[in-house]
Parts: structure tokens; C-alpha cells; sequence
């Protein structure tokens, strides 16, 4: 696409300036002060790079509102047994998805997707050919682990165990043919490694993935230090924390997002910081399953990148990214009482946009509004009434209640939304998907949970 965005606010410094931005087939050709308006009829919008929803499960679209509030271990039970396991499931979840994300702000997501048994390319093609139909960026990286359930659990090697389907030699064969068959850089679709997280997977499928990252320069995303159990786990396995294991093992490095990060030592952040290695903060899912606050006021002093993502809906119970953005801003003011350490507005949304595509390698061609970079743009309305009276824009934005603001949105050039519509999937079809091929509409019986709650609560003092 060619042509030129008049008129908008883009934020420079500590303020704003008025600006055209011309777009020159997917990259952003120039940006030039706009001539002087004299109509005071409306504000000239914002616009904003692209944020990065750094980390979610698109098939779990299907989940919001299901799992009851639990731990995660516990909710992780509820979240096995419910699910789906078609590829037409995961394809809407994808759309989905996308949809929700383009409609809060961002252009790129990092899509940790479970896996059909037996189907496992499929799903990942089915996956990858949603998000090229919306006409988002993303990051797929399959979630795999090797250890059975149970052994994610502090003492799990206790309960009955239930061999997982594959060995690690296969999963990692399965891995490198998703990546033939479906990364396509050109196209926006990036395959990942996705290990789930070190609590069940052995370090022979942490380092299997190591080696097919270096081999086809993939990035890396996994769950980390998402609750206490797991950081007691750590030291129960390897007797070290978990993030100086992965050092270890070689997982750690600038293309490597970690999800979670809320129970991080001081140490863990200086090697985390050293590898420039990325926490994905995931605010909102972190309080619903009542895992804790992210030190992330500690990690970005300590030089770690942050990046900011939903979770999957089964813990978010929506896709809202502007309420992830929020939560990031005023969460932590709780956390250090000197204010001048808190993030401001045009902080944390540099961590959603910048801060993403530092965590999947792709600062250099987005994250930023500069002239060279792809044009991944989002426009929002100004005149809508949640962000009247016009004070400071981005505050409104950030720490308000927008309401259906994003106006447009552009990736790699092209215009995938226009005057607050999705111009790429027809939303209204998606909608009555959504509503025929529910397979909850009556509460589901979860039998997981009923293995494992006893032995949780057993150790609920060690948490």
C-alpha cells in the first residue's frame, strides 16, 4: 500500500507533535510536520506503533468464562480436560484471537498454541492460515513437554504418573517439520521453539529446542517462574533456580521471551538482563490465578526488557490488550512507594510496542514509529467520548476506559481495519461460529483436578 495518514498526533519527547505519515508500500516512508489545521471541529487522532501481544493460547478463546478461580496448578487440571481437539476449533481460536488483538492496539502476538495429538503440523498450519486471513503478525511456537502432569508439581513424583504420548526425540522431530512446512517470515508467520516451561520438560527436549532455534535462527518462549510452586521445584529438581538452569542449558539469549517471571530473584534478573533474555508480564492473568505481582520495576532496573502480554483467555477470560496496559501501569505503584520509579504512560506503552519486538527479534523493523520501519500502525479516535475532555492522550489511553478507539490499523503497509472495522474476516460469521460450535453451553465435569488437589493442598504451607 501507498498513501499518507494526515493529520494525527505521534508522541515525541515528553509531548506530542501533528504530523503526516506516509506510507510507502510496507514501510513507513515519511513522517513530516502537518500543514497548520484551523478547524476546531475535531482533534487530529493518535497514532502509535503496533503493540506486541507477547504471550497467549488462541485456543483457549474457547475457555473464557469456563475454569473457576483457582491456583494454576489447579486451574491447569480444568484446563486440560476442556481442551478442544479439532483443527476447525483452533483455526476460530486463531481468528479469534487476532481479531481481539488488532481491536486492542496490537499488530503481532506470540501464539504458545497447544497441539492436536497426532495432528500436530495440521494444527499449527491451521493456526498459521488464520492469522495470514486476518492479516496480523505472529509468532507461533507449539507447546511441548515431555515429563508427565504430575511432575510439574513440588513432591509430584509421588502421585501416579501417566507416561507422556511422545518421547523426546519425537517431539523434537515433529518440531522441525512444523518448521519446514510452516514458517514463512514473508508472510508474518514465525515458528518458535515452545518448550512449556522446565516443570515438565526434561532438559534433553529444553536443549533439543536450543539446537533447532540456532539451527533456523528461531525464537524461543516458554512459562517461568509463574507461581512459587514452581520456583520450589527448581530448587527440589536442580537445586539452582530455574532461570540459572536454562542459563545452563543454553536457552537463554536476546531471542528468548519468558512468560510470567513473577517469582524472580535479584540473581535471576542480572542473568536474565545479561542474555538479554525478555519477561512477558502478564498482569492481569497473574492476579486471577493468584500467583503474585511481577517484580518489573526490579527487572527493568536491573536492564532486563519487558515485554506485555495477555495470557490466554482461560485466565484472562478476554483479549484485551489496553486492559493488560493499564493493569501493567498501575499495578506496581503498590510495590515501590518511591513514585518516581513508577511506570508512566508512555513507558509501558514503549513496553508494549518496542519491548515486544525486542523479545522476537524484530526491533529492527518494528516496534517504533521511524522512518525505514514496516508500517505495523494503529490509529486511535480521539473524539470518542472516553477520551474527552482531551487532556493528555496517552494518559486517557493508558490508565482510562477507552471504548472501542482503535480506529485503524496497518501491517507491514497494509490496512487489515478501517473506521473501527475489520476489513480482512467477516466478524459477524466469526460471531455465530463462536456461538454454534460452543461445546460448553452446559457447565463441563472437571476429573483432573480430583488427582492432584489433595497433594496441592497438602503443600499449601510451603507456598
Amino acid at each position: 500500500m501507498t498513501g499518507l495518514i494526515q493529520n494525527v498526533l505521534i508522541p515525541v519527547g515528553e509531548g506530542y507533535e501533528t504530523v503526516d505519515l506516509q506510507i510507502e508500500a510496507d514501510r513507513i516512508g515519511a513522517i513530516q510536520p502537518a500543514p497548520l489545521q484551523t478547524s476546531t471541529d475535531s482533534y487530529p487522532d493518535l497514532v502509535l506503533p503496533g503493540f506486541v501481544n507477547a504471550h497467549t493460547h488462541s485456543v483457549q478463546a474457547w475457555q473464557r468464562g469456563l475454569i473457576p478461580q483457582l491456583p494454576l496448578e489447579l486451574w491447569l487440571a480444568d484446563v486440560l480436560d476442556t481442551t478442544p481437539t479439532t483443527l476447525e476449533h483452533h483455526y476460530l481460536g486463531a481468528i479469534s484471537t487476532a481479531v481481539d488483538t488488532l481491536m486492542s492496539g496490537g499488530t503481532c502476538l506470540i501464539d504458545h498454541a497447544y497441539l492436536v495429538m497426532g495432528k500436530e503440523v495440521e494444527t499449527i498450519a491451521a493456526l498459521a492460515r488464520g492469522y495470514k486471513e486476518v492479516g496480523i503478525r505472529a509468532v507461533i511456537a507449539p507447546l511441548l513437554q515431555d515429563l508427565p502432569f504430575v511432575l510439574g508439581l513440588p513432591g509430584g513424583c509421588s502421585l501416579p504418573q501417566t507416561a507422556a504420548p511422545y518421547s523426546t526425540a519425537a517431539l523434537l522431530e515433529i518440531l522441525e517439520n512444523i518448521v519446514r512446512q510452516c514458517h514463512e517470515p514473508q508472510a508474518g508467520i514465525y515458528i518458535g521453539v515452545g518448550p512449556t516451561g522446565f516443570q515438565r520438560c526434561s532438559d534433553d527436549l529444553i536443549q533439543g529446542c536450543v539446537e533447532v532455534s540456532e539451527r533456523y535462527n528461531l525464537c524461543r518462549h516458554t512459562h517461568l517462574l509463574e507461581t512459587r510452586s514452581q520456583q520450589l521445584l527448581a530448587q527440589e529438581r536442580y537445586g539452582r533456580s530455574a532461570v540459572e538452569h536454562l542459563q545452563h542449558l543454553g536457552f537463554l539469549d536476546h531471542r528468548t521471551t519468558l512468560a510470567h517471571g513473577v517469582w524472580l530473584t535479584e540473581q535471576d534478573m542480572k542473568i536474565l538482563a545479561k542474555t538479554g533474555s525478555t519477561v512477558v508480564h502478564n498482569p492481569v492473568s497473574n492476579l486471577r490465578l493468584g500467583s503474585g505481582i511481577a517484580p518489573i520495576l526490579k527487572c527493568l532496573a536491573a536492564g532486563v526488557n519487558v515485554a506485555i502480554g495477555c495470557d490466554g483467555a482461560a485466565s484472562n477470560d478476554g483479549q484485551d490488550l489496553l486492559e493488560a496496559i493499564k493493569l501493567s501501569a498501575i499495578l506496581h505503584n503498590v510495590t515501590d512507594f518511591d513514585y518516581r520509579n513508577w511506570l508512566t504512560p508512555k513507558r509501558v506503552v514503549e513496553l508494549a510496542a518496542l519491548g515486544g519486538s525486542r523479545g522476537i527479534n524484530l526491533a529492527d523493523q518494528t516496534g517504533s514509529l521511524e522512518v525505514g520501519k514496516q508500517a505495523d500502525l494503529v490509529r486511535y479516535d480521539l473524539d470518542d467520548l472516553s477520551m474527552l475532555p482531551q487532556t493528555d492522550v496517552l494518559q486517557l489511553l493508558v490508565l482510562g476506559r477507552p471504548d472501542r478507539v482503535v480506529q485503524d490499523v496497518w501491517v507491514g503497509g497494509k490496512q487489515v481495519v478501517a473506521e473501527g472495522k475489520v476489513l480482512t474476516v467477516d466478524v459477524d460469521n466469526l460471531r455465530q461460529e463462536l456461538r454454534l460450535r460452543n461445546q460448553f453451553v452446559n457447565k463441563p465435569t472437571f476429573t483432573t483436578i480430583q488427582s492432584i488437589e489433595s497433594h496441592y493442598r497438602s503443600n499449601l504451607q510451603r507456598f
